[in-house]
């Protein structure tokens, strides 16, 4: 069983200083997560959104490691060719030894143009981009010279993590399958693509690789617990939307994504599957299957701080004490 706290900041409020106080919730949540137990804190990269999508995670990573001791750290995903790939490097060679190794990511090149523009990067390449930023992020964890763009380097300092900090291959594609492959890398579709995890073990077998594959499921579902679950539907919902259509609005043609589906309605939110809004004895009911995921999502859309709290601490405090 694994519990996470996700935190990707959606629901900007208009006012600068309340959503300054959104921003420290979210980090007193994380460190509250450790202390009751949660196995991990899912961070996630967006840019340019209009309710506000965390687009800084290494910076908020940061700011929770200062805050926790155990527990782990993702981002799903890194949006790695947005960056530049020593910076990268560095940063989170910092993020790797400060936080004693419990950062992890998601490498992913992103599938929205805008983005792209927004740092100056070029979409057309953005395949090229993955290979060059990967390959620079292996050789310089190495701690040792490498040859880049012309000169010899080397990077400082050297991640505590070895070989290097442990990251996935993100992506739903043949190449991104493939890619994972190459790098001997482990492969991370956002959602089951059986097609996919074929090409990606035929490309291991043909180079004699390890890897595996991790597809999230469940975790594409978050929990809230409540008294009243139908009250709490008609309460949430237009802050779910909130999330659900802004992530809609950046369809592409020829990419399916999970989630992704146009709702306008309670019903059509509860029928998505993206959300479950259930009762402490059926959520302690859910988590006796030790192969249970439970992705807590409180500040989802922009809910009210007092709300949000108190539906974390429904998990936190009403439903783990029942499972000790």
């Amino acid at each position: 069983m694994s519990i996470a706290l996700r935190l990707n900041m959606t629901g900007m409020q208009a006012e600068p200083k309340d959503e300054a106080l959104r921003y420290r919730a979210a980090i007193d949540m994380a460190a509250y997560a450790e202390q009751v137990g949660f196995d991990f804190i899912n961070l996630e990269e967006h840019h340019c959104a209009n309710n506000g999508w965390l687009p800084s995670p290494l910076i908020m990573a940061g700011m929770i490691t200062a805050r926790t001791e155990r527990i782990r750290i993702g981002i799903t995903a890194l949006l790695v060719t947005l960056y530049d790939p020593i910076r990268l490097a560095e940063d989170i060679a910092i993020l790797d030894l400060a936080s004693n190794g419990r950062l992890t990511f998601v490498a992913g090149m992103g599938y929205r143009p805008d983005e792209y523009h927004a740092m100056d990067k070029s979409w057309q390449q953005r395949g090229k981009l993955m290979d060059e930023v990967v390959a620079t992020l292996l050789a310089a964890w190495t701690g040792e010279p490498f040859e880049y763009k012309g000169k010899t380097l080397r990077v400082t300092p050297v991640p505590v993590s070895r070989p290097h900090p442990f990251f996935f291959i993100g992506g739903m594609s043949a190449a991104a399958a493939r890619r994972a492959a190459r790098f001997n890398l482990p492969f991370y579709p956002p959602m089951p693509r059986p097609d996919l995890d074929a090409i990606y073990y035929e490309e291991l077998a043909k180079t004699g690789g390890e890897g595996f594959v991790y597809t999230p499921n469940a975790g594409n579902c978050m929990t809230f617990v409540d008294d009243d679950p139908e009250s709490a539907w008609q309460e949430l919902c237009p802050y779910l939307l909130n999330e659900m259509q802004e992530y809609a609005s950046w369809k592409q043609d020829g990419i399916k994504r999970p989630s992704e589906d146009d709702v306008t309605s309670v019903e059509e939110v509860r029928a998505s599957g993206r959300f479950e809004i259930i009762t402490k004895a059926e959520c302690v009911e859910r988590m006796q299957d030790k192969n249970c995921t439970v992705v807590i999502h409180p500040l989802a859309g922009g809910i009210p701080l007092d709300r949000a709290w108190q539906l974390f601490k429904n998990f936190t405090d009403g439903v783990l004490p029942l499972l000790a």
